[in-house]
């Protein structure tokens, strides 16, 4: 693994008309993006219904390594998607509340 991550961000936009087989197909689609989550590989993963849009931010060795991650999503295939090099990602760590025992 290089030490030198490159961050993407991927614009998907959902199809007009979401055909059947794509909804079948969100519990995989929610497992895979929670696999790569847990991967340390997206960062960040956004939906818009309303506007028919998925944005993710993917932190990868190269752009060889992203498709490979994107094609692995069961719902890119019925997508259309625009892939942008970040030149940064900055993000704030959530706020957690801590609990006393106290």
């Amino acid at each position: 693994m290089s030490l030198h991550q490159v961050q993407y961000m991927v614009d998907f936009t959902m199809p007009q008309n979401i055909p059947d087989e794509f909804t079948g197909l969100i519990p995989h689609q929610r497992a895979a993006v929670n696999q790569m989550f847990n991967d340390g590989k997206l960062l960040n993963y956004t939906l818009s219904l309303e506007a028919g849009k998925l944005w993710a931010v993917f932190s990868v060795n190269d752009e060889r390594e992203l498709y490979q991650l994107v094609h692995r999503l069961p719902l890119t295939r019925y997508m259309k998607m625009q892939v942008c090099e970040l030149t940064f990602y900055h993000t704030s760590l959530p706020v957690s509340t801590s609990f006393s025992m106290n």
